[in-house]
């Protein structure tokens, strides 16, 4: 025995050193693993974020009015030092938007006031930077998430199809509040709890989807399949309702109520009246309606673009894995397909889902997937940089030359003050925004008709017969503005009026190469001499 005592003891010590190699090879893999991650970490973070700066700056285009008009001018006009000169349109007057958005912007500009750097280019760039930095992080958290869900080579393939997505170019770093709700919603995928997900986390998605429906009501057409799939998987649904649902849904509520309260300085409820006008009262229809089809025929089409084929061959692979998804896609087009007026924008919230099975798609198709991919880039840069750079840029590009105006409008000098008109179909411009002066501006006006008997907006008024309005709105020439700026298609209808009241065409910008009713090819700018 006293000879096997020693035997053992050694033998223990050859186990123990075994044993710590094996432990340090299994921590020095797994620093590596770390290493690694962060390495990916980092280089994914900075190419979204000079992918998304490089996207922002070359978004030289207008969209739709919304993206100045609920967004940076109100935000102007909420800056103390804006207020005197500032513009509202009826929408705030009739409490159906909600300033929590605008304020974030708002708050932006009062700092560059405060620091003396409040520019008209920093006004106009700087929220767009903000949203494309915003733009970047979101796409950062879908890039890890497809990461936790499936093979590094569908992760690879999904972040490509996303980032080369013609309309995420499009809309991403504009200060739409769709491109904010398609952003928070992207955010909130990370946390939602999908199948095979890892980074799960109730409270954090349900905050984001709370911010997500403040910034746009409708939001919680995209997320009400997904809430009520949660609620389902759910093991405490109750639980979930009491320490989830609620709370986070009545403090979104109230936040952003005691928000509105403020600015509007009265009791709002945004949320009922945003229902009230635009479903119980149809006010949107005033914009235009399109048959219930159109966003299966043409909506949906236009905004997943050349991805399309591919989103329909991912549907057939991934179906059962993420028919969560595939499920909010088809709801949110059936849901705002009932609602006479449509806009390609409404649906852009769902684009980050249909990736997901565009992803797969191309990771299956193995041996031709570098050459669709190469005809998926080609065929969406080319619509990405004409929508961004050439289509509808002039009615941003008349601002800049409208800008050095201020100049004379601040002077002392003896010459006639500028008073600029716009004759084109309403909010077609920026306003206060993108001049950042207390210029003499005025537009033609088109609220909707909210129930008075024989209700014509002024723009319709004046595109009945513009030679009439022009004569009875100003009766002496004292009145006449000093610049004219409108579309060419209405030049031929008034040129009487341009030559007897000594308008001269100083500027010609170009607007678009498709031009459409009142919206002409090019913009004129006429001063009077």
């Amino acid at each position: 025995m006293e000879n096997i005592r020693p035997r053992l003891k050694f033998g223990n010590k050859v186990e123990d050193v075994k044993l710590r190699k094996r432990t340090s090879q299994l921590y020095s893999k797994e620093d590596e693993c770390s290493l690694n991650n962060d390495a990916l970490r980092a280089r994914v973070v900075a190419f979204s974020v000079a992918f998304r700066l490089i996207n922002c700056f070359l978004v030289q285009t207008s969209f739709v009015p919304d993206e100045y008009w609920q967004s940076l001018e109100v935000s102007h006009h909420m800056n103390l030092n804006s207020r005197t000169y500032g513009y509202l349109t009826w929408e705030w007057k009739a409490g159906i938007r909600g300033f929590s958005y605008p304020l974030f912007f708002a708050f932006v500009y009062k700092i560059l006031h405060l620091i003396h750097l409040d520019s008209v280019h920093l006004l106009k760039w700087l929220p767009r930077i903000i949203q494309a930095l915003l733009a970047a992080f979101a796409d950062v958290k879908f890039f890890f998430l497809i990461r936790t869900l499936e093979s590094r080579d569908v992760a690879k393939w999904t972040f490509f199809c996303h980032l080369c997505s013609w309309f995420s170019w499009f809309c991403c770093t504009r200060t739409l509040t769709n491109s904010a709700e398609t952003t928070i919603t992207c955010l909130a995928l990370f946390y939602f709890p999908l199948p095979g997900s890892k980074t799960h986390s109730s409270k954090k998605y349900l905050t984001l989807v709370a911010l997500a429906v403040v910034v746009r009501p409708t939001a919680l057409i995209v997320w009400f399949p997904l809430l009520m799939y949660h609620f389902w998987q759910d093991d405490d649904k109750l639980r979930l309702i009491t320490h989830n649902y609620i709370p986070i849904g009545a403090s979104a509520v109230v936040i952003s109520t005691v928000i509105d309260c403020i600015f509007y300085e009265k009791w709002t409820l945004v949320q009922f009246n945003f229902l009230k006008f635009n479903i119980f009262h149809s006010v949107a229809d005033f914009y235009g309606s399109h048959p219930w089809h159109w966003y299966f025929t043409q909506g949906f089409v236009v905004v997943i673009g050349p991805h399309l084929p591919f989103f329909l061959h991912g549907c057939t692979v991934a179906y059962k894995r993420y028919k969560v998804l595939l499920a909010a896609v088809v709801w949110t087009i059936v849901v705002y397909s009932l609602l006479p007026h449509k806009e390609f924008r409404f649906i852009y919230p769902v684009l980050p889902f249909c990736m997901v099975f565009c992803g797969i798609s191309l990771a299956n198709l193995k041996v031709w997937r570098r050459a669709a991919a190469l005809v998926l880039l080609v065929t969406n840069l080319v619509p990405a940089l004409y929508t961004g750079l050439i289509h509808q840029r002039g009615t941003l590009d008349v601002m800049s030359h409208l800008h050095p105006l201020c100049d004379t409008s601040s002077s002392m000098s003896m010459s006639p003050q500028p008073d600029v008109l716009f004759l084109m179909p309403c909010h077609s411009t920026p306003y206060y925004s993108h001049v950042h002066c207390p210029m003499k501006m005025k537009f033609l006006e088109c609220p909707p008709d909210l129930g008075e008997d024989g209700y014509v907006d002024e723009a319709e008024r004046f595109y009945d017969d513009p030679l009439h309005w022009l004569r009875t709105s100003f009766p002496y020439k004292s009145s006449l503005p000093t610049h004219l700026v409108l579309f060419d298609v209405l030049e031929k209808e008034i040129s009487v009026f341009l030559e007897g009241n000594r308008f001269v065409r100083t500027a010609e910008i170009f607007h678009t190469h498709f031009p459409e009713g009142r919206v002409g090819g090019s913009i004129f700018i006429y001063e009077r001499h």
